[in-house]
């Protein structure tokens, strides 16, 4: 499976659970990952979590996205771009 591959099974994936079952996307995150949302953040899957849940019911409409690769060959950046709608 190419770099490429991977990236849309994983954005597929990753905002199909965003949109109806957040809270399976606890497993996605290392506890040191982290996120900033409106200057605040928070690290680890369980808190992250937490905070999207916060935003309230999102749909995300993708419509580009590019896969770089990483300093390990383990890993990958993936930019998405598109549109959210919140409270829908």
């Amino acid at each position: 499976m190419s770099a490429q591959e991977v990236a849309q099974a994983f954005v597929q994936h990753y905002f199909t659970q965003r949109d109806s079952n957040v809270d399976a996307l606890s497993s996605l995150y290392q506890p040191s990952s982290c996120m900033t949302f409106e200057g605040n953040m928070v690290q680890g899957g369980p808190a992250i979590v937490q905070k999207l849940k916060g935003v309230g019911p999102v749909k995300h409409q993708v419509k580009g996205m590019d896969v770089q690769p990483s300093t390990t060959s383990s890993a990958m950046l993936i930019f998405v771009t598109g549109s959210v709608s919140i409270g829908s």
